[in-house]
């Protein structure tokens, strides 16, 4: 997951503080402090993050691009320079457009704002942007929430009591609600001083950055393990007492199967695993960058110095082509699996399943799940030539009735014009004609799409003016007889809106039988 340092460089952070012994520190040396801290303990435990440094004023600068170089971010921030006013909006807007450059919209990502709690002075300042919120265009909008999935963590260089003076903390509080919640307010404790401002960033570190440890288990073999990004609780919605479920630190994996068989499944999340090394020489290799050491190589370093039944797994995984069904905690499931960055570069990730007993409902309950020993004959064929995945559900559901759905517009554009098309073939494709637009009708009003409707029924009218003369006179008759109709079933309160209500073709002087006009 990646991470966003957002800096603030205005000239309220250079406003000084009273240390012994110190006669010009400032709020920003308070700040650096604090980030120091924060980029020691992700350099040795996050190694594999990415994080970005953001400065801003009025302005916002991206001062180091996404890397993982904490020596460039601690020395770009120790020679950050002041500048003028305090704009939050526009590094907020900043914020997003480096994340979505670099990572798109899907990647969730923790931005850390270090600010004095100043709001900034007159337009731009975040007290006339919120005020501002409910006058805005769609091409104005507020930055947050963000268009992707994020926690926003303000880190403010003075205490409670100090912004309860003004409205500064309710303003940061609402920046929280903006961002749906996601995110917490830091302040320090006390006067500021490097102790509170070390106490704050702590707090940090240990809700948003602490590593997560595990041990993963298969039979008699186990290893010590560590998990990037740390798996967040799930809140199932459908609970009456809805309690978060935690990943457990024991993680058991309960089989293997083939990777053809689990196909791409849903996930909540992925996470890179990484082996914890017994001694330090191994610990080197064990928790390194996965991405700029060879896995083969790495494995094999290992291996001669410590087994590590981590790296086996890994390697099996890889050579074999299958995946292994890990149980995160009760009726919860994962799984482990071999992904590449390139030709010769891999690693060992865990994605986790909805919680639930039968969370892939093509392999059934995985409890159930056993080896293929166990079955009467070999489910796979002798030849491995079938499969007995998917399983066949017990009742048989009938899907005679096709439901028209529309997930995209040009599904809903391709069944119009089949209408249209059939309009001007009129009367020879009367049936089809009807039947088209009585499957539209039927949908549109079961998605309450009134619109749909009554813009079909211009459509038709239209088609009705422009019929050329050697059109047979059945036509216009059967245009304007069903372009009236969806104007009655458009309006909801008629018997043509009723849902099971067919409109059927007028009968006229051109046609045989029945009623005639």
């Amino acid at each position: 997951m990646p991470t966003v340092v957002l800096m603030d460089a205005s000239l309220s952070m250079t406003r000084p503080v009273s240390l012994e012994g110190s006669e010009d520190f400032q709020r920003k040396n308070l700040a650096v402090h604090g980030l120091t801290m924060l980029f020691e303990h992700m350099a040795t435990n996050y190694k594999l993050e990415f994080t970005a440094l953001v400065a801003f004023s009025s302005l916002w600068e991206l001062m180091v691009p996404f890397t993982r170089d904490y020596n460039t971010l601690q020395e770009t921030l120790n020679n950050l320079e002041d500048f003028d006013k305090t704009c939050l909006e526009a590094a907020l807007q900043g914020v997003s457009n480096v994340m979505q450059q670099e990572w798109g919209s899907g990647c969730p990502c923790q931005v850390v704002l270090v600010t004095d709690g100043s709001l900034g002075i007159g337009r731009g300042s975040l007290r006339h942007s919120l005020q501002t919120l409910k006058q805005r265009g769609d091409d104005k909008k507020f930055p947050l929430p963000f268009p992707f999935p994020s926690k926003l963590f303000i880190m403010c260089i003075a205490n409670a009591e100090e912004l309860q003076e003004t409205d500064a903390m309710d303003n940061l509080e609402q920046l929280i609600s903006l961002n749906e919640g996601d995110g917490q307010i830091f302040t320090m404790e006390g006067p500021l001083c490097l102790k509170s401002v070390q106490s704050m960033f702590g707090k940090l570190i240990d809700q948003a950055y602490s590593p997560f440890h595990a041990v993963l288990h298969c039979g008699n073999l186990s290893s010590d393990v560590q998990v990037f990004p740390r798996p967040e609780p799930m809140i199932l919605d459908e609970e009456v007492d809805p309690i978060p479920k935690a990943v457990q630190t024991d993680l058991e994996i309960v089989g293997f199967i083939e990777i053809g068989d689990i196909a791409s499944p849903p996930v909540i999340s992925r996470h890179l695993v990484l082996p914890i090394a017994v001694n330090k020489e191994v610990d080197e290799v064990g928790t390194g960058n996965t991405d700029d050491v060879d896995e083969e190589s790495s494995a094999n370093q290992m291996a001669g110095k410590s087994p590590n039944f981590c790296v086996l797994l890994h390697g099996s995984l890889k050579v074999e082509g299958m995946v292994a069904l890990v149980q995160l905690g009760p009726e919860w499931y994962g799984m482990l699996y071999s992904q590449a960055d390139s030709k010769k570069k891999s690693n060992l990730m865990m994605s986790l399943f909805e919680p639930g007993p039968d969370p892939l409902p093509w392999l059934g309950k995985i409890a159930q799940l056993g080896p293929t020993s166990d079955a009467a004959e070999n489910p796979y064929g002798e030849d491995d030539s079938k499969s007995p995945f998917p399983l066949q559900p017990k009742t048989k559901r009938s899907y005679a009735q096709n439901v028209t759905v529309w997930i995209k517009a040009s599904g809903l554009q391709t069944d119009v014009q089949k209408i249209l098309r059939n309009a001007r073939k009129l009367p020879e494709k009367t049936q089809t004609f009807y039947k088209e637009l009585n499957r539209l009708r039927k949908a549109a009003l079961a998605f309450g799409f009134w619109e749909l409707l009554k813009g079909v029924a211009e459509l038709l009218e239209r088609e009705c003016t422009m019929l050329p003369d050697s059109a047979h006179p059945d036509a216009a008759f059967q245009l304007s007889h069903a372009a009236q109709q969806l104007r009655l079933a458009s309006t909801g309160d008629s018997q043509q809106a009723a849902f099971d209500h067919n409109i059927t073709p007028m009968l006229t002087d051109f046609s045989s039988g029945g009623d005639r006009m």
